[in-house]
């Protein structure tokens, strides 16, 4: 496996897409040859035929990163407190931090003081959410909606139930708020422009399958393959200059995306896309290993590339940091 101590050796694996395409056999028809029904038991046995036909599977896909509603959804799973924003009774606006979990279609639970003496008539609130990603980043989200408190019996014990579930805590069903999503603000960092996601495909989209273990397996990468976390940058990556420092900051279903310094270039964010979606942990660690052999192989000289490399860099902005 690609996380351990040591570096990888990468002889040890073949090459996994030489050619950037890998040969899936598919069946294409079955015929059966079915004994007359009207014949004893002397009848022949069945017989069939297979053919099978090689199908390329290509491994560059259009999608390279999570849509916006994906990542909203991936924020509000993995995070447990915001703050909460909302009008208090002579008009201004109050923000308090809070604690929250979310119900199958990402709608915030909070839990708040019985008494709301706080708030105004007025339910129109935000609930603002940050994530922080290897130190270096912080995508967030700001849920705009309507602050209520349902009343509904059956539908109070199920978010009770899921407030248990998130935090080990049993409360008072009269203490349980939710915040409606109208729509979601979505920024990528700190000092960046924000977009707009309706509440629709927030609903809709479900969160990153490897949240849960993202962090874990980008603190493995960044600890124990280093030299890996180079080779990407250099192999998969159109870089005119030299780059003396590389990280790697957050990994999904559709690729990681990599923090890189140059002396007298700046700070620069690149995205590199998996060869095929991955789903969990063994299969992003088979991908990984895949890219690594590949790599390898180019490094020296072993494999000629005939994959395109990433063009696209974004600079960092240092101002405020």
């Amino acid at each position: 496996m690609i996380l351990q101590a040591q570096p990888l050796k990468c002889h040890i694996f073949p090459s996994l897409f030489p050619n950037q395409t890998l040969l899936s056999w598919k069946p294409i028809f079955v015929s059966v040859l079915k004994s007359n029904s009207s014949r004893k038991s002397t009848s022949k046995p069945l017989k069939c035929s297979v053919s099978v036909v090689s199908e390329p599977i290509h491994l560059e896909s259009t999608q390279t990163k999570p849509f916006r509603a994906e990542v909203s959804r991936t924020i509000m799973e993995l995070s447990s407190s915001g703050t909460l924003a909302t009008l208090s009774h002579d008009g201004w606006p109050l923000a308090v931090g809070v604690r929250f979990a979310v119900n199958d279609d990402g709608t915030p639970i909070l839990c708040l003081n019985a008494s709301d003496s706080h708030f105004s008539i007025d339910k129109r609130s935000s609930l603002h959410v940050q994530l922080e990603q290897c130190g270096v980043r912080t995508p967030q989200c700001t849920i705009q909606g309507s602050l209520d408190k349902p009343r509904d019996r059956m539908l109070l014990k199920k978010l009770r139930s899921l407030w248990k579930k998130r935090f080990e805590d049993e409360i008072n069903e009269d203490v349980i708020h939710t915040v409606s999503v109208e729509r979601v603000l979505q920024i990528e960092d700190f000092q960046e422009d924000g977009v707009w996601v309706t509440s629709s495909d927030y609903k809709n989209a479900s969160p990153d399958p490897l949240r849960d273990i993202a962090g874990r397996i980008v603190n493995e990468m960044n600890t124990n393959n280093m030299e890996d976390v180079f080779r990407f940058c250099n192999i998969y990556v159109d870089l005119h200059f030299q780059v003396s420092e590389a990280k790697m900051v957050w990994v999904d279903r559709l690729g990681f995306d990599m923090r890189i310094y140059a002396p007298e270039k700046g700070i620069f964010e690149v995205r590199i896309p998996f060869p095929r979606e991955v789903l969990d942990e063994k299969s992003v660690k088979s991908s990984f290993n895949g890219m690594s052999q590949l790599a390898w192989e180019v490094e020296r000289n072993y494999h000629t590339p005939n994959f395109k490399k990433v063009k696209q860099l974004k600079k960092i902005s240092t101002r405020g940091q």
